[in-house]
């Protein structure tokens, strides 16, 4: 038998949320709710889903940063937004924390269900969405999922699971002032607030790793009082 195939719903709103779970659990979709983000991340860390529909504006944990933090660790799984606001800023700040599609309310139920069909479809067939499984910088090659940098000479440096995930939420925004708080709430998920040091701690490390002189940055810039931003090479 087929396994059904599983959503994340996220929805603060009682009756919206519990007629677009009927409608889609009709579909024949098993779906687990979350009313606000906290719950939802929790979700999304004990279950795999097929697609995830998040509403933008929620208690805790707004939809955009748990967008952005299931990115950090998922850049595959399709994410809907669902959202009030219908202004383009908020489509575009949408689009760009990873969503793969978006519906302003009040949308209608069988649009809905049409958007869910069609990014479910396109989740199975796992298109080429593997891409951000490595990324090069220099002559070094990072690979997200197995926490390792490959070395010029073949040599692998283990990379800490936090490590990895500041790297790839900067090379994500490449080119873009990320800031501290944002770094925050996506790689430290608010369990701990570390000081600006540490972050900055992660910074020198990177250079360590990266710059060809760590002294005069290329890749990892520290702006101040902004936060954090890494530049592409442009070779």
């Amino acid at each position: 038998m087929q396994h059904k195939k599983r959503i994340l719903l996220a929805e603060d709103e009682e009756h919206l949320l519990e007629a677009i779970k009927l409608n889609l659990e009709l579909e024949g979709y098993k779906v687990s709710t979350a009313k606000n983000g906290k719950k939802a991340l929790q979700l999304f860390k004990e279950e795999r889903f097929n697609l995830i529909i998040l509403d933008v504006m929620m208690p805790e944990i707004d939809g955009f940063v748990v967008a952005e933090t299931i990115r950090l660790e998922n850049s595959e799984v399709p994410i809907m937004f669902l959202t009030a606001k219908n202004t383009n800023e908020d489509k575009i700040s949408g689009l760009k924390k990873g969503a793969d599609d978006y519906l302003t309310k009040p949308f209608n139920l069988e649009e809905l269900i049409l958007r869910v069909n069609n990014l479910v479809k396109r989740s199975l067939k796992g298109e080429d969405l593997k891409e951000f499984n490595s990324y090069k910088i220099g002559e070094k090659i990072i690979h997200f999922n197995s926490f390792e940098l490959v070395n010029e000479d073949g040599s692998i440096t283990a990379l800490t699971k936090k490590e990895t995930m500041l790297l790839k939420l900067l090379i994500e925004r490449r080119n873009e002032a990320v800031s501290r708080e944002q770094i925050l709430e996506t790689v430290w998920n608010y369990d701990v607030y570390p000081s600006t040091r540490t972050i900055d701690n992660f910074i020198l490390t990177f250079r360590k790793y990266f710059e060809p002189d760590p002294k005069n940055p290329v890749y990892f810039h520290s702006i101040r009082g902004v936060g954090y931003k890494f530049t592409e090479d442009h070779h």
